[in-house]
């Protein structure tokens, strides 16, 4: 049947509507609904007989072209009313590059291969999965003593010299482009700051292949040289006065503290009166030895926290061995971790590859291998978030049984209904005998709704948040860059395939963020997927496919591991 044109009056507006006699009256409201807002249920539409209802057979009407019905009803208090968009919508091929390679959903750029450079794309990929890094490269400018002219202005680099300005340029550039970026001046300023990256192959073709772990090092240790920030983590309140000093940002967000105690090892050295010797380091990575005896990442670092050393005994004079214990002091938001998996093997002249399987997890907990002091602050809130944690999944198991329970009454009333008054009778009976047996709480439950249940869990999560907040450590609150629940989760790895350091293949694994809201300025919830950077070419792969990357064989396996310190309640968070 063809449609007719009527017409409907609402509040002294009158509105061309498309009738279509086919329908129902339940589409007509719809159709009104997006003309004037008001809710179908609100909705109340003058025809011969009453009211206009959602079965209502359309053709029944009668209704001739130009007929005008009439219609009352408001939209409700909660309805959003209908307007025209504040920002006009940009379609994707409408976007210049750089927009689309910024919109939601948008694949990032990978590197191309150089020749033998996927040591280095691999490095750099998982590096800028810091924010923090990329947020401070931003505002880095080459220093007036740096070699070379300023070429940022004309997108071709940075300093051509300086490692910083060239990451920075980088990384800007890559985030305007979805295609494979050619990192030249970068890779041209590595090699200039530390020529074992010039290296050629011993064929004589090219460059030789390289050590990501030693890209990585140089790149991070040269980074703690340049890119200094300012230090927030002040108490402005005690010292209105100082000013924010410079600090490095390797310093403040990917550097730790160990402690360690320096002992010999024969007890004569001992009862001769010689005392253990304290002392502090820095470091920027965590090794992960690998032995016959590793078969996950917590029995490597635990290895690596404890080595032998041979030094002269001045109670002694003699050369001896003395065991050094560490202990972390200070653990940084971000950290590294270096499973050891290449050795020089002497009659090959190379760097072999240990292939045993070492395996490790998306969340690590490291407050076993602190300091007794940094301990006691982090075991709180650690516990804390596993109390929560556990309480979550308990809430949720117990909406679900209670979901499905309901839809089960639902169904058996509906049923008893459907067969009769009999049957109704039938249903008060039984329940009447349910009360008699004890089960008056499951004959009469109140099922809560989903506004309820979502009402109640946000009351839920801002009281967990703030028993957390008032549970961190305030020595450890006033280090913005270090962890303060002892709890990391993996968002990048470096892996290596093939059987030496100077041959085979890099790759890295990302996690995906998840997109910004616009309305809040907050990043949504993740959908768990990772990124995959090989060279150019990237890819989107499961959360499961990282758990077959712990080795066993030449396959990819992970050489560096990227965590990050799970987020923690801020002050603006727990506030009312």
């Amino acid at each position: 049947m063809e449609s007719i044109q009527v017409f409907v009056k609402h509040q002294g507006k009158r509105h061309e509507v498309e009738l279509d006699p086919s329908s129902t009256g339940e589409t007509f409201k719809f159709q009104l609904y997006s003309l004037t807002g008001v809710e179908p249920e609100r909705q109340k539409i003058l025809v011969k007989g009453g009211q206009l209802k959602d079965e209502t057979d359309l053709s029944t009407l009668g209704a001739k072209p130009g007929q005008t019905f009439m219609m009352m009803g408001t939209p409700s208090s909660g309805a959003a009313a209908l307007e025209r968009p504040k920002e006009k919508m940009k379609f994707m091929e409408d976007m210049t590059e750089a927009e689309a390679a910024r919109s939601e959903g948008a694949t990032p750029a990978g590197l191309v291969n150089l020749g033998n450079t996927c040591y280095m794309n691999s490095t750099l990929q998982t590096l800028r999965c810091v924010p923090e890094l990329q947020e401070e490269l931003q505002k880095y400018s080459a220093s007036s003593s740096s070699s070379g002219p300023d070429l940022s202005q004309f997108r071709i680099g940075g300093n051509s010299l300086d490692l910083t300005s060239a990451l920075r340029d980088l990384y800007k550039q890559m985030s305007e482009t979805q295609d494979g970026f050619p990192p030249m001046i970068f890779l041209n300023a590595l090699r200039t700051a530390f020529p074992q990256f010039a290296q050629k192959s011993k064929t004589g073709n090219g460059y030789a292949q390289q050590d990501a772990e030693e890209a990585w090092s140089q790149i991070v240790s040269q980074l703690r040289q340049k890119l200094q920030i300012k230090d927030t983590t002040s108490n402005e309140a005690e010292a209105p006065s100082r000013s924010t000093a410079d600090v490095s940002f390797i310093d403040k967000y990917l550097s730790g503290r160990f402690e360690s105690v320096l002992e010999c090892d024969e007890v004569e050295a001992r009862e001769g009166g010689e005392e253990p010797v304290r002392g502090e380091d820095v470091f920027l990575k965590l090794d992960c030895h690998i032995s016959k005896d590793t078969n996950h990442l917590r029995d490597g670092i635990l290895a690596g926290l404890e080595e032998k050393i041979e030094k002269k005994s001045g109670v002694l004079d003699r050369d001896t061995v003395y065991t050094k214990k560490s202990r972390i002091a200070r653990l940084p938001k971000y950290l590294t971790v270096h499973f050891v998996r290449f050795f020089w093997k002497r009659e090959a002249q190379k760097k072999a590859k240990i292939m045993r399987k070492v395996t490790f997890s998306h969340e690590l907990d490291v407050v076993e291998f602190c300091t007794e002091t940094l301990r006691k602050q982090l075991v709180p809130v650690r516990d804390k978030v596993r109390e929560i944690r556990k309480e979550e999944e308990d809430v949720t198991r117990a909406r679900k049984r209670q979901k499905v329970a309901h839809k089960q009454e639902e169904d058996r009333q509906r049923e008893l209904k459907a067969e009769g008054p009999a049957d109704e009778k039938k249903l008060v009976k039984d329940k009447q005998a349910e009360n008699k047996d004890g089960d008056a709480e499951m004959a009469d439950a109140v099922y809560k709704t989903d506004a309820e249940y979502d009402a109640e869990r946000a009351a839920s999560i801002l009281a967990a948040k703030q028993e957390l907040y008032s549970l961190i450590n305030p020595e450890l609150a006033k280090d913005e860059g270090a962890n303060k629940s002892g709890l990391y989760e993996l968002r990048g790895l470096v892996t290596h395939q093939g059987a030496s350091a100077d041959s085979g293949h890099y790759t890295s694994y990302v996690k995906k963020q998840g997109p910004i809201d616009a309305k809040t300025g907050r990043r949504k919830e993740e959908d768990g997927k990772w990124w995959w950077f090989n060279d150019d070419k990237v890819s989107e792969v499961e959360a499961e496919k990282i758990e077959t990357l712990s080795g066993g064989g030449e396959s990819h396996s992970a050489l560096i591991l990227l965590y990050r310190a799970i987020d923690l309640p801020s002050a603006e968070e727990v506030k009312q």
